[in-house]
C-alpha cells in the first residue's frame, strides 16, 4: 500500500543516493513510490505537478493528494520507513525555519556538493533499485 509518491531528480547523484536508501528500506513495506522527474512522461503521469519546481525542491505527495515540500518531504518519507526519527526536531519551531533555509541552499547547490562529494555532479542514468 503506497502512502507516499516522491518525485526526485534522477540527475542528481546525492538525491540518488538518498532514494537508494529508502527505497531499500522500504522494500518490504512499499509505502513510498519513486518518479523520477527526468522521465519523458512524467507531467502526462501527473498533469498536477511542475515539474520545473519539483527540480528545484524535493516534492512528495501523500495518499489524499496533499504535497508536502522540502524538509517537511523528508521527514515525511524517513517517518515511513521508520527511520532518521531524529529529523523531527527539524520541524521543531525554532529549528524550522533556519533548516528550510539549509535545506534551499543544499537544493540549489545540490549538483557542485554531488560533484564534491561523489566525483560526478550530474548522472544520465542513475536508478535506484541497483
Amino acid at each position: 500500500m503506497t502512502q507516499l509518491t516522491v518525485f526526485y531528480d534522477g540527475q542528481c547523484p546525492l538525491c540518488v543516493k538518498e532514494m537508494r536508501q529508502l527505497y531499500r528500506y522500504d522494500k518490504h513495506l512499499q509505502r513510498l513510490r519513486f518518479e523520477d522527474l527526468n522521465q519523458t512522461d512524467i507531467t502526462e503521469r501527473y498533469p498536477e505537478l511542475d515539474q520545473q519546481k519539483a527540480l528545484d525542491i524535493l516534492h512528495v505527495q501523500d495518499s489524499q493528494g496533499i504535497w508536502l515540500l522540502g524538509v517537511d518531504a523528508n521527514v515525511a518519507l524517513w517517518q515511513a520507513v521508520n527511520r532518521k526519527r531524529w529529523l523531527r526536531v527539524l520541524r521543531w519551531p525554532l529549528l524550522a525555519p533556519i533548516a528550510d533555509w539549509a535545506y534551499l541552499r543544499f537544493a540549489n547547490n545540490r549538483y557542485a556538493l554531488s560533484r564534491l562529494v561523489t566525483g560526478q555532479s550530474r548522472c544520465s542514468s542513475c536508478h535506484i533499485d541497483q
